[in-house]
């Protein structure tokens, strides 16, 4: 079984340092226990898919290697090049995932390891606690730039193996291929250390509580409705689902904070499916047919329940950020070359707004032209 084996290399390494613990909270602070979470989540979650604990260990091991392999193909392939040494990925069971999860999001909204109010955070831990153990159950690797030194990279043993076996595909490669997208969040922000900082600010933002009137976010609210019977709301996972609704109530600071975010999160995901693709048949020989495979299952239909949670936990939305990044980093790397287009790594400016993640044409005449 793959319950309890979390490796790593450095194992004190995931927690947060002093100074982010004493870190001022924004508004957010409080509003969720983050380790009731990581209790409730560690309770509910089901179990991975049954295996021995010599093949466990077997897993374990060859993520582990993976994960350092990975490095030199994605930076020659991505061009970015830094010289932070190279960590082994932490590889975590499902709780080991939530624990993990718990403390970056603590780390990230201010609250510190310790938990929210006595009020306002227990019951919000408990629902964030569920929803952490839904999403355990599906995360493959994580890339988490707010703990550690060199942040830290987490991949979820038991669901790589589900993967795998679902699919069909040859294991080692699936493991290497999965280390690939991964291992491309590191770089990516061990190449441009200011993005977690970027992240940090806009996450603030979002959680800053205004003054604004109740009838004026309600306002908002009934209007968004109003667009969705009409059929009128685009085609933008960011306009649609739970995601959409919580933009419609938002201040504008708050919405161009989320939107920021949004689009820093496709631009991630998609440049990591490019380069984890881009590598190849050399390293990945069967490379085409695990892409063909795990595309179809990304949209294969789902029971009415599955549907609701991912929904509600923004899930397809996450989906869609693939296949959009994607088809922009494609798109501009064909158009003026990876060396170019990593000017998009420089600073906020030279992030793709949203309107450019369809149309790269745009970014490449506002940024490089």
């Amino acid at each position: 079984m793959f319950e309890g084996a979390d490796k790593s290399v450095e194992p004190n390494s995931t927690g947060p340092g002093e100074d982010q613990r004493q870190r001022r909270g924004s508004g957010l602070t409080g509003a969720v226990d983050w380790r009731l979470a990581a209790r409730t989540g560690a309770a509910v979650v089901p179990p991975g898919p049954r295996t021995t604990r010599r093949s466990a260990e077997q897993v374990v091991q060859e993520l582990a290697e993976a994960s350092i392999r990975a490095e030199s193909p994605v930076r020659e392939v991505s061009g970015l090049l830094d010289d932070r040494p190279i960590p082994s990925a932490r590889i975590v069971d499902r709780r080991g995932w939530i624990d993990a999860a718990a403390d970056s999001m603590a780390t990230l909204t201010g609250t510190g390891v310790t938990g929210g109010g006595l009020l306002t955070g227990k019951p919000a831990g408990v629902q964030a606690g569920a929803m952490l153990a839904f999403l355990s159950t599906a995360i493959l690797g994580q890339y988490d730039p707010f703990t550690g030194e060199d942040g830290t990279l987490l991949l979820v043993a038991p669901n790589i193996v589900a993967v795998e076996r679902a699919l069909g595909v040859s294991p080692s490669d699936f493991r290497f291929w999965v280390c690939l997208h991964e291992v491309t969040h590191r770089v990516q922000f061990s190449s441009a250390p200011w993005l977690a900082d970027y992240m940090r600010a806009n996450v603030d933002i979002l959680g800053a509580v205004g003054e604004e009137p109740m009838a004026e976010v309600l306002s908002r609210l009934l209007d968004e409705l109003r667009e969705r019977r009409r059929g009128t709301v685009p085609d933008d996972p960011a306009a649609r689902g739970i995601v959409g609704l919580l933009r419609a109530t938002q201040a504008p600071a708050q919405r161009e904070a989320l939107d920021r975010l949004l689009v820093l999160g496709t631009l991630l995901e998609g440049h990591a499916d490019h380069v984890m693709d881009a590598v190849g048949p050399a390293v990945v020989p069967t490379v085409s047919q695990i892409r063909a495979a795990f595309d179809k299952r990304r949209t294969r239909p789902t029971n009415p329940l599955q549907r609701l949670l991912r929904a509600l936990l923004g899930v397809d939305a996450k989906v869609a950020q693939y296949v959009r990044g994607k088809a922009f980093v494609d798109h501009v790397v064909d158009r003026v070359g990876m060396q170019q287009f990593n000017t998009i790594w420089t600073d906020g400016d030279t992030l793709p707004r949203p309107e450019e993640i369809e149309d790269g044409d745009r970014w490449i005449a506002r940024v490089l032209g």
